[in-house]
């Protein structure tokens, strides 16, 4: 078994509850009502999309060669 690592992006929504997004995996997003679910709905997530990938013969996308930064911008008014 192959462990993959994925850097995912939690946002906290005003209705409350969290979105979950995993860069690597485009239109990998999943939810839940407090962080601890949320992270766990996003496993399940992405191995329904690895599965998913695996039967239709295409490559699974990991963040070997991805590099991350934060920038900062001023803005406007």
């Amino acid at each position: 078994m192959n462990l993959l690592n994925y850097r995912i992006l939690l946002r906290k929504e005003p209705e409350g509850g969290y979105t979950v997004i995993v860069p690597s995996l485009p239109g990998c997003v999943t939810y839940g009502k407090t962080i601890e679910e949320a992270i766990e709905m996003t496993k399940e997530a992405i191995e329904l999309y690895i599965e998913s990938l695996k039967e239709h013969g295409e490559d699974i996308p990991t963040e070997e060669e991805t590099l991350e930064y934060t920038v900062m911008v001023e803005a406007h008014a």
